[in-house]
This record gives structure tokens, sequence and C-alpha cells, in this order.
């Protein structure tokens, strides 16, 4: 075996000798047809030229064919000392290779054939798979050998570095060694390379600098990290060795970033890069034009910029929703000033028309389908949160004993509701919240449904409780939830789940996973602007094949609850009497309120404009019993008039009507004595009720 083994090493390594010989013979040839070519040309010189001029163009000749003899055999002995050198390395445990000024291979040995393979014909295929751009590397070290005589670098890998090694071996070959070396457990170790003058070694008068800090060559090689920029830049491997490698997000290449620094085209500056590989840490790099040791490069300072990416993101994701949620209050407002006059002119009309007459089921289909617009439009209310809530101190314990009646006839076979208050077994009740009861069981209605339709397999719907306390900030999702006491509402399912492109969507009114004609895309959305209005906190937890959690964080609410203002009588439609002011701008809502009104034995006096409305009242002595006015209107608004008109007549009732509630509504409208609010759309009995409410 031994013998054997000797055998095919030397059979590895005689195609390089033949080589060799094969380029010693080929120059002898060449200098014998040269001498035989200038020997001619000295015979024609002697029969043209005398003896003189022939004697001459003999010692030339002689003298030219002498010296390129001693230029042939000194490159022979250079490279037969290479090959000397290199037989000497047959046994080295390392990868070994003889290469020509082009890269290619004329000799290997066993290592090498081993690591990279047989079949490799230039050092650049044996590198490419290993390295990161060889031909940079194998230049850049070759051209140093041509200098100094030798160079050396570590390449970084996965879990490794590769030390090449090249020295020059004759005129134009190279000997090239591989060494493989394991990385320190502690971290990485950035090594000098040996063509690096002693006085710069890497760290020198950096490593102990608390400031990360880099260099860079004008190719994009980095020279220096010290340790404070291998702890932020990695954890326990090297990724690169490239400052395009290492960096990305510029918007152009990054390298030509570096390169217009180190030229002086740019002055530097500060840029945050995205670390590549990591799709949320982001690195703030300063660059600076740096000489070391007459070779300019540029020098990198780094600061960890994640966080301030982040808070980038929140706030770019809540401009985006609070966008969304402008445009889709401004839709649901005009909406809803189109359904209160559908709905109010059709309740006009079934007024005229009893259940014997044809017309009543058309016009009661009318009626329907613009109440369901209505809901339509109050979920996008939700979402925007600008719809009317009547908040409340809630036990959700008693809030969930009651609803899930309801919730259990939304199942389908299969599918079992699971209601578990995992405080209890601590002998922990749950902290009462300040909500919208309507709102807070329409959100988790919406859940279930969700939950439901996403187990058609069937399985169980967990409704849990829980008290949490955060004794810090929870900080998910783009959100930060303050420290302090929440009652937690989670909704789990066992489903198909959401993947995870989706999850950054499914707030967002109108996206739907679901077919066409199944949903609207606005559950989740509502459920999202209730919450949020609320002063709570919506999170979702998905994967695919296994389920999904939503997670609802509501604040404990310790004070009084509030009551309203005035609170509202229904009662009854009857005929009534009193001077009503009505003020809206909308023509359509104008003329169905008008006539509604007036058909309750109203009378009613007309104003576009609050500033109309304000004319009217100059006259003395016209009496007016309630203001009924809408909140939004060109030039002054609803409540602004009003006040104003209460300076001469303090004792008059309003109501206000919306579309919507703007933010300040609410303090608006505690600031103006007997009001109440009626949000649109509205149906005649509604608004008649209200008024009576009111007047009676």
């Amino acid at each position: 075996m031994v013998d054997r083994g000797r055998r095919r090493k030397g059979d590895a390594l005689l195609t390089g000798r033949m080589e060799l010989h094969r380029g010693g013979r080929e120059g002898i040839l060449t200098l014998a047809v040269a001498g035989l070519g200038l020997i001619a040309a000295w015979a024609l010189v002697w029969r043209d030229g005398g003896p003189l001029l022939a004697f001459v163009g003999l010692v030339l000749v002689m003298l030219a064919l002498a010296l390129a003899a001693r230029a042939h055999f000194a490159r022979q002995r250079e490279e037969r000392a290479g090959l000397q050198a290199f037989l000497l390395m047959a046994d080295d445990p390392a990868a070994c290779f003889m290469t020509d000024a082009a890269g290619h291979v004329i000799l290997r040995n066993l290592a090498a054939e081993s690591r990279f393979g047989t079949g490799i014909r230039s050092l650049h295929d044996a590198l490419g798979g290993h390295v990161l751009h060889p031909a940079e590397l194998l230049l850049r070290l070759q051209g140093a050998a041509d200098a100094a005589g030798a160079a050396c670098e570590d390449v970084p890998g996965h879990g490794q570095v590769l030390r090449l090694t090249v020295h020059r071996a004759g005129r134009d070959n190279y000997f090239w060694r591989a060494d493989e070396i394991a990385l320190p457990k502690d971290g990485p170790v950035i090594a000098d390379r040996v063509d690096r003058p002693p006085a710069v070694a890497v760290g020198s008068d950096l490593e102990e600098v608390p400031v990360a800090i880099m260099t860079f060559g004008p190719d994009g090689v980095m020279r220096i990290a010290n340790h404070a920029a291998r702890e932020l830049m990695w954890r326990g491997d090297i990724r690169a060795a490239m400052f395009h490698d290492l960096f990305e997000g510029l918007g152009r290449p990054v390298s030509e970033w570096l390169a217009d620094v180190v030229a002086g085209r740019h002055p530097g500056g500060s840029e945050v890069l995205r670390v590549r590989g990591e799709e949320e840490r982001f690195l703030q790099i300063t660059l600076r034009r740096h000489v070391e040791s007459g070779r300019p490069g540029a020098l990198a300072i780094l600061n960890d910029a994640t966080r301030l990416k982040t808070m980038e993101a929140q706030f770019a994701q809540s401009q985006k929703m609070q966008a969304i949620g402008q445009l889709a209050g401004g839709i649901a407002h005009d909406f809803n000033n189109l359904l209160t006059a559908i709905s109010g002119h059709c309740d006009l009309l079934l007024l005229r028309h009893g259940r014997e007459d044809s017309d009543f089921a058309d016009l009661e289909q009318i009626r329907q389908n613009a109440n369901r617009a209505a809901s339509l439009v109050g979920q996008l209310l939700a979402f925007s949160r600008k719809q009317t809530l009547n908040p409340e101190v809630l036990d959700l314990e008693d809030v969930l004993a009651d609803l899930t009646h309801l919730l259990n006839r939304l199942m389908v076979d299969k599918v079992d509701l699971v209601l578990a208050h995992l405080g209890r077994e601590a002998g922990r009740r749950l902290g009462h919240i300040r909500a919208d009861k309507r709102q807070v069981e329409q959100v988790l209605i919406n859940l279930v449904v969700n939950a439901r339709d996403a187990m058609p397999e069937g399985g169980d719907i967990r409704i849990e409780t829980e008290p949490v306390t955060l004794a810090e900030d929870l900080k998910r999702d783009r959100a930060t939830v303050p420290a302090g006491d929440y009652t937690v509402i989670r909704v789990v399912d066992h489903g198909i789940g959401i993947p995870d492109h989706q999850l950054r969507q499914i707030f967002e009114p109108f996206f739907t996973t679901k077919r066409v004609g199944e949903g609207t895309g606005l559950g989740l959305s509502m459920a999202y602007g209730i919450v949020k209005q609320s002063g709570g906190f919506i999170f979702v937890d998905s994967m695919v094949g296994q389920g999904t959690t939503f997670s609802l964080y509501f604040p404990v609410f310790e004070g009084l609850d509030q009551a309203p203002v005035v609170e509202v009588r229904r009662v009854a439609a009857k005929q009534g009497e009193g001077v009503i002011l009505l003020v809206e701008d909308e023509a359509s809502v104008r003329a169905f309120a008008s006539r509604a009104l007036s058909l309750r034995g109203y009378t009613v006096l007309e104003a576009a404009t609050a500033e109309e409305a304000l004319a009217k009242l100059e006259d003395r002595s016209l009496h007016v019993d309630l203001f009924v006015t809408d909140v939004v209107m060109p030039g002054m608004d609803g409540p602004a008039w009003v006040r104003r008109a209460h300076l001469e007549r303090p004792g008059v009732k309003v109501v206000f009507m919306s579309g919507y509630a703007e933010d300040g509504l609410a303090e608006d409208q505690a600031r103006v004595p007997n009001s109440v609010f009626l949000p649109k759309p509205f149906s005649l009995n509604d608004l008649t009720s209200t008024v009576q409410g009111l007047l009676s």
C-alpha cells in the first residue's frame, strides 16, 4: 500500500516535470532555429559586404546566442529549484499548488487533490466554491508576491479561515499553500497579512477603542476590524470580508460609494445600511477617506441603528394606517349622508304604503340593503377610529358569559367553543376595562367567526382571559405596550394559519384571504380600530398549518364610570309641538329631516350653513325650542355656532348629527349643555324619537 501510494504520488507530479522538461526542449529548439537564421544572414553579408563586415556580424550573432542561452539556462535553474521546493511539499498536509502567471495549475500535491478535486485546471476554479471573489483575491496576492516575493492572507469562511500563502517560484511561476484554520469559540480573529508592514498590524492602535471601527481598501477588502466592530457585526462567525458583502440598502451599489470616498470624489458622510443577510438589523456607517502607510482606503465608524429604523418603520406604519383611516372616514361621512337620505325617504314612502301594497316589499328591500350598507360604513368608521363610542366600565367575565350563548349559535359541525379564565386558578380576577360593550362584543364575534372559517376540518376555538401585569414596556409588531396592569383576551384556533407575508396586511381595510363573496375584508380592520380607540392593543401570532392566536390587551380601568351628559330617552313617535331650527349642508338629508319632523307636528326652520342659522336667530321675536345641526359643515362647524347662539338663547336644547365623530367632538359636546349626539345614518323613527325625547 505504501509503495502504491508513493507511485500514485509520483504520477501526480510527473505531469508537471514533463511540462517543465518539455519547456526546456522547446527553449533549446528555439535557440537553434534562431542561430541557424543568424548564420544564414551572416553568409549573405559575407558575400555582399566583405570579410570585415561579415566578421563583425558573426561576433554579434555569437554574443546574442550566448546571452539567450544564459537566460534560458537561468530560467531552467529557477524552474528546477521551484520544482524541487514543490517536491519537498509533496507530503505536506496542506493543499499546495504551483501555477503560472495566468493561474493555471502546473503542479499539485495529494492534499490539493483531496481537498479540491483532481479536475482542477486553475487556482480560480479550486477556490471558486470556497471564497468570495477568488479572482480579486488571487490578483491581489500575486501582485503582492511580485513586489515582496511572498504574501499571505486569511480568507474568512463559515466556521473556518482559509490561510492562503503565495511565493514566487522562478520568473513566471508561483507556489501556493492553502491552510484551513478553525475559528476560536470566542469569536472571529482577523489576522494580519504578510504583505502588510509590521508597524500597522491589525488592531494595534484601534483594538481597544470602544467605538466600532473598520477599514477597507479601495477594492472593498476589509483591512481592520477592531474588537468593538467584531462584537457589533458578528456573533461567532465571519460572514464576509468585502464591503458590499457586509452591507446593502443604499439604493446604489455600496461599493461605488466606498470607491468614490477613497478616490476623493465624495467627501464621505453617514448612511444607514442593512446588514446583509439580516432583514431587521441596521447600522449607521460614517465613511471617511483614510491613508494607511501610504495606501489609500476608507475608515468606517459603525453605530447600531436598528432601534432608529424600527422607530422609523413604526412611524411609517402609523402614518400609513392614519392615511387609510382618514380616507375611510371621509368616504364613510359622505356615504352616511347618502344612506341617511336613501333610508329616510324610504321610510317616508313606507308611511304611505301598507303591507298589503304591492310596492311594500320593494321598499322594504331598499331599506334592508341601506342598513347593510350602513353596517359596512360603520366598520370603516371603526377602523378610522371616528365612530362614536359609548364607553362604560365592563367586567369581561360578565360580558363573555352573556355573549357565549350567541357565539355557540355561530358554531358549525365539528367546531366547539371553549371559554377559559386563566387567572381563576391563581385566585386572580380580571380587572375592569372601560370600553363600548356593543363594540367589544362585535370584535369578539368577528374574531370567533374568522377562527371558525379557518378550521374546515373542525376543532376547538378557545377564548382565554388572563390578568397580566407588565413590569416593563412590551415591544412587538412595531408597537409599544406601556408597563402596567392589563386584561388580556385571546382567541385561539388550530386552523390553516396565516402566511408571514400576509400578517402585516390583515388589519388593512378590504384585505381578505377568503374567496370572493365570503367576506368584505373589514372585520379585522374594524376590530383593530375599536381596540385602538378603546386604548388597547391587538396582536396576532400565526403559523401555517398550526393555527392563529389574536391577543387583545385592554388597560385596567381604576377610576369611576363617567355617565353621559344627557341620557337620550327613546320614546314612541307621536305628535309633537315646538319650533326646531334644522341646520344641514346636505340638501337631501335636510329635505328628509324637515319632512319627517313636520309630519310629527313640529315647526321646522331650515338653514344650509351655520352663518345662515345665526342670521335667522337675530330675529328676537323668533322662538326656537331645539337646534338640530350637523357637526361638520363648510365654514363654522356645529358646536361653534351653537355656543355662539347660546349666548343669547341659553336654554335651547341641541341634537348634533354627523356621519362620524371627530376627535374633539366629545369635548365640544361636553361644553354644550342639554345636547345629545345622533349618528348618521339614522331612520325616521331614530330622528323623531330623539327629538321627542329631548322636548318631552
